[in-house]
């Protein structure tokens, strides 16, 4: 995924999103070892402390891990990945409901637009 940061939000928390999707897409799976706190400030366009933020944020959550002369790598566990997932889903599912209903579609009418959309049709 490209690295389209904007001044919107903290830089960190976008860069989170940004490797979440990565790992979540399958660009990196389970296991996995991300490139160094360096490689990825540069290909982002960081700072490395900007990156070390994001990536210690990471391993909070248990989704990225670090082993000390290895570097960081991906988490084995599929159910955390899976259930962070699902979280994420729930997210923009939640905000994708909350915009419709601001331009005034009811909630009856959500679940028939989106079959049409992905049916490649147009309501």
């Amino acid at each position: 995924m490209p690295w389209n940061i904007d001044n919107s939000r903290p830089i960190y928390m976008q860069i989170m999103e940004i490797i979440q999707m990565d790992i979540f897409s399958g660009k990196y799976a389970p296991g996995d070892k991300l490139p160094s706190v360096r490689d990825l400030a540069v290909q982002a366009s960081v700072n490395p402390n900007t990156m070390q933020k994001a990536l210690a944020e990471l391993e909070q959550i248990g989704l990225v891990y670090s082993q000390r002369t290895s570097g960081r790598f991906i988490t084995s566990d599929h159910s955390l990945i899976q259930t962070l997932k699902l979280q994420l889903a729930d997210t923009f599912t939640d905000e994708y409901v909350a915009k419709m209903k601001q331009i005034g579609f009811e909630s009856a009418k959500l679940l028939p637009f989106i079959i049409e959309k992905l049916k490649g049709e147009t309501i």
